[in-house]
């Protein structure tokens, strides 16, 4: 069985937001990347997780980056992965994301693929959905558990209000989220034998530019709490029906 895992470069939930260049790109200055949540504790721990059931597994993981995406490629190796790659580019389209994924796909010709939920930076949600279509394989986005028969795949995954149990067969995009798989920390001895392991980096394929930021913008400031003591109900209502119109 051949694996292979999409990750992507996310800032940590704790780095300051913050924009430059006329409020056009994102400050990196002192923030501490990590790999993206959805994609380490579920989709490459999920994985690393069916190769000990399949010793003959081998699992591969990508990302659409530059260099400094490279220490995330190792964390991943650490965990458990065999082989990194690298399309060096950097992108925040989705659909420039999924197409230099894709092409990682069509050439490594993988039997399962692992995308997260989301990323935690951008929340779009779409990389999974659009690898998939062009790569011509089902999807099963919102997954919280797999297992492997054979060449068949039974997934269970969240919708609303409740859950859906799909089976399907060998290849397959999976977008995983929360229940999938239980986070690891990498140890001393992945950690070193990730050094030596492969990394490839690949020159992305061309393509056009659909998606253009023009402006980020940060939320508005939350004003202050309004207390009310014990007796002013009626005030309170007021306020709830009034200015806040939500009564």
């Amino acid at each position: 069985m051949k694996i292979l895992v999409t990750i992507s470069k996310t800032p940590d939930t704790t780095s300051k937001v913050a924009f430059t260049d006329n409020d056009t790109q994102y400050d990196t200055n002192g923030v501490q990347w990590i790999i993206n949540p959805y994609d380490e504790w579920y989709s490459l721990v999920k994985a690393v997780e069916l190769k000990e059931k399949d010793p003959s597994a081998t699992i591969h993981i990508v990302t659409v980056g530059d260099a400094t995406s490279e220490p995330i490629l190792r964390k991943a190796l650490s965990i458990g992965g065999d082989e990194a790659i690298r399309v060096n580019k950097v992108s925040a389209e989705p659909f420039d994301i999924a197409t230099q994924l894709a092409q990682v796909a069509k050439e490594g010709s993988y039997d399962i693929i692992f995308t997260g939920k989301e990323s935690i930076d951008y929340n779009a949600a779409s990389v999974g959905a659009i690898l998939a279509e062009l790569l011509d394989l089902p999807f099963v986005p919102l997954a919280t558990k797999l297992d492997i028969d054979g060449s068949s795949a039974t997934i269970v995954r969240e919708i609303e209000g409740g859950e859906e149990t799909d089976e399907l067969a060998i290849p397959f995009v999976i977008g995983t989220t929360k229940g999938m798989a239980e986070q690891r920390i990498p140890n001393m001895r992945g950690i070193m034998a990730a050094r030596s392991k492969a990394l490839k980096v690949l020159e992305p394929v061309a393509i056009d530019t659909h998606v253009e930021v023009i402006k980020f913008e940060m939320p508005p400031a939350k004003s202050g709490v309004k207390l009310f003591e014990p007796g002013q109900e009626e005030e309170l209502i007021k306020v709830l029906h009034e200015k806040e119109k939500v009564i």
